[in-house]
């Protein structure tokens, strides 16, 4: 399967124009699997076109963390379990249980930034979800990857994290061997940064080309 290719920063993200870096807030997110030892799903929602940030794209269940919910990887698992019934309804998950997978960190050239801590999270075939209708407008379950054929035909409309977390996600044939492959791992926090080449600007991710040497943009 052919990696997508994203020469830009990833749509619903503004190049920030003030000329000071903005602090990355703490933020946290669940890749919610299903199919157990037989197959490998997982539940996109899509945001409301409506809404000020990545509004009508399709996402993991996540969002900012809360003040109440203190520092630290306790605050990302108690945001990201509270964000995962928010935002699809699916409750009950322990917050200890969830096996870190990634830490994302918004290219300092982008406006608005998140420090995000993606979790994976097995669930059961038939577990329920329910959508509010208002922040979150649709729901989906799909192999990593359907989800990319589906962007690259136009029918699903995918951030630039979402994308790299699917062709991460798509050699594993089953939930339950990515969870096994997960658990323990050490997870090294991924800063892209936003390049210029020529009159265009592409995000570039630790390793690729350009990364240590390219000309940074400068919004």
């Amino acid at each position: 399967m052919p990696v997508v290719e994203v020469d830009r920063p990833a749509p619903g993200e503004e190049l920030n124009t003030s000329g000071d870096t903005t602090v990355p807030r703490q933020a946290a997110s669940v890749i919610v699997l299903r199919g157990g030892d037989e197959a490998l799903e997982l539940l996109l929602v899509r945001r409301t076109p409506q809404a000020r940030f990545m509004g009508g794209f399709w996402v993991f269940p996540g969002g900012a963390v809360d003040a109440h919910e203190g520092e630290g990887d306790a605050s990302h698992r108690l945001a990201a379990v509270r964000e995962l019934e928010e935002e699809a309804g699916i409750g009950g998950i322990d917050p200890g249980g969830l096996v870190k997978f990634s830490q994302w960190i918004t290219p300092r050239q982008i406006a608005i930034r998140y420090d995000t801590h993606f979790f994976l999270a097995g669930v059961a075939d038939d577990t329920e979800v329910v959508i509010d209708g208002d922040e979150i407008v649709d729901l989906g379950w799909f192999s990593p990857a359907a989800a990319l054929d589906a962007h690259a035909s136009g029918d699903l409309a995918l951030v630039f994290p979402t994308i790299k977390h699917l062709e991460q996600l798509a050699p594993f044939d089953s939930s339950s061997a990515l969870l096994e492959y997960a658990s323990g791992r050490d997870v090294v926090p991924v800063e892209p940064r936003v390049i210029r080449e020529g009159e265009i600007a592409r995000v570039v991710l630790p390793g690729e080309p350009g990364y240590d040497d390219g000309p940074e943009l400068v919004a």
